[in-house]
């Protein structure tokens, strides 16, 4: 059992992971932080999944590299396409969702010699890890691609290790890629045996390398970024050779710490012992709880660190992901460790303080992270119990399963979309039933939704075409420019739900990229010296890409000119007016901050935001509703520094640290910021932020700020919505105009406000008048269908009428009112109220226990009469339709349905 050494199995995972920083700055590697782990700019992922994500850029050559050689620690989540994990975890000991890649990269630096040097240096000499139980797997070639056989790494790695412990892997294990289109290329894994001696007398360690053995399993692995991926399935090499290496931190920690599980680590113990004393349990005990704490303990670190990144859980789309993980972590505690109140955020601080030197953007917003889990969890019991309700009811009332029959699918997917039950708990309640459950029918289901979700996101990219190199950044000049005389690098054409559009590259754009909130520029280009003109729509970042893009017809015609001749230039040209409206809503938002800060306090932190030409929206953390006092307060602060014309202080490539720490500037938590920034000031002792979007140069220019609507947008987070400027104008006109029309209606009475008071009050006067009419006149009407309709059948009082009454409530009420009257009822009503027909079924309890009537199932008969439907309880039920010429029917049909 590696390593050997009694105080090595002792190194925290704290430890571990240093010494890998440590490692790799001493051989000349810049660190850098954790990416966010929710992606803004790169529509081919919803989360980071590896560690190179964030460098795509730098492999593909559209950007220069930060450094040569680079190191870090990378959160990752595999919860979505075709790196998902999430239905593994927790019932083995090493699939997560979320978990650290620890990795180093080379950019055009070093390649196969170095990255393979020191990851037998690191592993072998720092971690002393055992060399006999190390193996490297290297690409065995593939002759359909003409990609051949990795016998450089081959080479090299004997050096290390004899030949029997290197493997030729396949394709699938060996050669790696980033997605459909990207960079891709050969690599080379190192892989441990942990098993016991034992077990390796019996079967050699190469045997079971990448067969799925717990404790044979890969621990890092060198990708050499050679080649590029076509959209058309193409390979081509790369600009540059590169290194891209990823050691999954958690196997690691196995590994060097003894353990057979990553969850036996210091990494997951901690969380595990905690929910465990709460639940009164201990790990180990059981199965069926050892998967519970697993799944709990795993599921915490995705959802904690995703909010704190900036995604909330929602209905759709990343949201929705994580809402799924969360509600998965409560069921297994509410079903296997007996928690029915909240207890998963109660974790959040535990984990907060054990990663708090390592990603603090957790331990910053740990309160608030803690709440929305608290708030997502309370909602999600109160829907596990209608889920079990419903469940229930299903088994229940469907007569046709009996024992040996089987759930459909299309119930068992509703159960796993709607109320989050995975398939293996509703298999459990069905099997205790005596049913099993229509796996394939759900596997139908789930496949519909799959494919409708692919149509919703479907976009087929060709391949760039390059008209000119670039190995600059591109440069955006809109700071300063509306207009600019520009190159055009490259071009491409999209397909996106049956339409055409075209995507366009500048050596330098004034076109605001869709960044911050803030919504991309449209605008025009224009070939120099010629009539060719084309429309952009928007423009948004892929990556580090500006990216404009047009749906223009004349595209074609326009990319012919640039092939034609490639250093063709083109004027590019915004949207001035459309732009000065943004920049106007822009600042106002960093005033609404401030002024949010000031009246509510300074645990308001930005959680989103959408700045267009037309309003602003705001959403920020916290957790009561504003009062319209506070809401006044706040547009009186706004609108006071708009009338100080506060002259906009803009300093650019600022050092980040000394903007946070120096300047105390505001930075967005979830935002991935470069090392210089840009610092956006109005009043230094007012707002401060870090700041990419454009802005007026003073105050004054925003005109005039009013609030439109505050609401929650989810558990913790407010949205406000606001308007400025010309909108705001024209929202003081409108509300002039319809004042004006209540005056004129109301004949221009003095006092405006009482003559409304005095109407309100007749009108409420009124109301009681016409009220108390009708209580009268459904009295005369219950009196009459007494006498006119009562029937006794033996024991039983039969009552079917048709009424006439003014709402459905008064028919309610009459029912109520003769079951309390006479007993051994069965009434059946009918009314036609405002042209709609409505019914009404009311059985005495002891009826429904003695004849077995049922008012619920007698409605639906009935209502097919009136084409409607409707429902309630056996003892009373209600319908509505849509076809009065059925009453007559239903009047008919009801003695005969009811068989008394």
């Amino acid at each position: 059992m590696p390593p050997k050494n009694d105080l090595l199995r002792l190194m925290t995972s704290h430890e571990i992971r240093q010494q890998f920083l440590d490692f790799f700055k001493n051989k000349g590697h810049l660190i850098v932080p954790s990416a966010p782990l929710v992606l803004k700019n790169d529509p081919t992922l919803m989360f980071i999944n590896s560690g190179m994500a964030q460098f795509k850029d730098f492999f593909l050559g559209t950007k220069p590299p930060i450094a040569p050689r680079i190191a870090d620690t990378q959160k990752c989540l595999r919860v979505t396409g075709k790196h998902n994990d999430l239905e593994d975890v927790g019932h083995d000991t090493y699939h997560h969702t979320l978990f650290e890649m620890l990795g180093n990269w080379s950019f055009g630096d070093y390649f196969k010699e170095e990255a393979i040097a020191w990851s037998w240096e690191l592993l072998t000499e720092v971690y002393k890890l055992p060399k006999e139980r190390l193996y490297a797997t290297v690409f065995e070639g593939d002759e359909k691609e003409n990609l051949p056989k990795d016998t450089e790494a081959y080479e090299i790695w004997k050096k290390y290790l004899p030949e029997e412990r290197i493997l030729f892997g396949s394709k699938k294990d060996n050669f790696w890629e980033m997605g459909e289109v990207g960079p891709c290329g050969p690599c080379t894994e190192i892989h441990i045996d942990l098993r016991e001696e034992a077990e390796i007398q019996k079967i050699a360690g190469r045997e079971l390398v990448n067969k799925d053995n717990p404790l044979v399993i890969e621990i890092w692995n060198n990708v050499f970024m050679q080649y590029e991926r076509k959209a058309d399935g193409s390979l081509v090499p790369l600009p540059a050779k590169h290194v891209d290496t990823g050691m999954g931190f958690e196997r690691l920690c196995m590994a060097i710490q003894g353990k057979k599980s990553n969850y036996d680590t210091d990494i997951f113990q901690p969380i595990i012992s905690f929910v465990a004393q709460k639940a009164h349990t201990t790990y180990g005990k059981s199965k069926e709880t050892d998967v519970a704490l697993r799944v709990i303990a795993d599921h915490i670190r995705a959802v904690a660190f995703t909010i704190a990144d900036g995604q909330l859980p929602a209905a759709t789309g990343a949201g929705y992901v994580i809402r799924r993980i969360l509600r998965r972590a409560v069921r297994y505690g509410y079903s296997y460790l007996g928690f029915k109140e909240p207890f998963f955020n109660e974790i959040v601080p535990l984990l907060a303080s054990q990663f708090e030197n390592v990603f603090p953007e957790l331990k910053a917003q740990e309160k608030f992270v803690q709440n929305v889990i608290l708030e997502e969890e309370k909602s999600f019991l109160r829907t596990l119990e209608n889920g079990l309700q419903t469940l229930s009811q299903a088994l229940a009332k469907n007569e046709n399963l009996k024992e040996g029959k089987v759930l459909e699918g299309k119930l068992v997917f509703e159960l796993y979309d709607t109320y989050g039950f995975p398939v293996d708990l509703t298999a459990l309640i069905a099997k205790e039933k005596g049913l099993s459950i229509d796996t394939q029918g759900f596997e139908r289901e789930l496949e519909i939704q799959r494919e409708r979700s692919r149509k919703a996101q479907a976009q087929e990219a060709s391949d760039w075409v390059i008209l000119a190199q670039n190995h600059a950044d591109v440069e955006f000049i809109g700071y300063d420019y509306a207009q600019s005389t520009a190159k055009i690098l490259r071009y491409r054409k999209v397909k996106e739900k049956n339409k055409t559009l075209y995507h366009f590259v500048l050596d330098k754009t004034p076109f605001y990229a869709e960044s911050g909130g803030q919504i991309g520029d449209s605008g025009t280009f224009t070939i120099s010296n010629t009539q060719e003109k084309i429309f952009i729509q928007d423009t948004k970042k892929e990556n580090d890409l500006i990216i404009h893009i047009s749906e223009d017809k004349h595209c074609e015609k326009f990319i012919q000119v640039l092939e034609q001749n490639p250093n063709t230039e083109v004027i590019a040209q915004i949207d001035e007016p459309k732009r000065l409206l943004t920049r106007k809503n822009h600042s106002a938002t960093h005033l609404l901050h401030a002024a949010l800060r000031k009246v509510l306090g300074n645990h308001v932190q930005q959680k989103g935001s959408l700045v267009s030409d037309k309003l602003l929206r705001f959403d920020f953390s916290h957790f009561a509703k504003l009062t319209d006092a506070e809401i006044e307060q706040i547009e009186r602060i706004v609108n006071e520094k708009i009338r100080q014309n506060i002259t906009l202080d803009e300093r650019r490539n600022v050092p980040l640290k000394e903007a946070t720490e120096k300047l105390g500037a505001t930075a967005l938590f979830g935002e991935k910021y470069g090392d210089f920034v840009r610092v956006i000031t109005f009043d230094e002792t007012f707002s401060r932020e870090l700041c990419g979007g454009t802005h007026v140069l003073a105050t004054g220019e925003i005109g005039f700020f009013k609030i439109i609507s505050e609401s929650s947008i989810s558990a913790g987070v407010r949205r406000i919505e606001a308007i400025t400027a010309l909108e705001a104008e024209n929202w003081v006109r409108n509300e002039e105009k319809l004042l004006e029309q209540i005056r004129e209606m109301l004949k221009n009475p003095k006092d405006l406000l009482k003559a409304v008071q005095q109407l309100n009050e007749q009108k409420n006067l009124l109301e009681k008048k016409v009220e108390s009419y009708e209580q009268t006149q459904a009295q005369a009407e219950k009196q009459r269908i007494l006498k006119e309709n009562l029937q006794k059948i033996g024991s039983i009082h039969l009552l079917v009428a048709q009424i006439q009454v003014a709402n459905a409530d008064l028919m309610k009420q009459i029912a109520f009112e003769l079951k309390n009257q006479i007993e051994n009822l069965v009434a059946v009503l009918v009314a036609n109220i405002q042209e709609k027909p409505q019914i009404a079924v009311m059985i005495s309890e002891n009826l429904v226990q003695e004849k077995g009537l049922d008012a619920s199932k007698i409605i639906k008969e009935l209502a097919k009469e009136i084409r409607g439907g409707g429902g309630g309880q056996n003892f009373f039920a209600t319908a509505g339709g849509s076809d009065s010429s059925g009453i007559s029917k239903v009047l008919e049909k009801a003695p005969k349905l009811l068989s008394l």
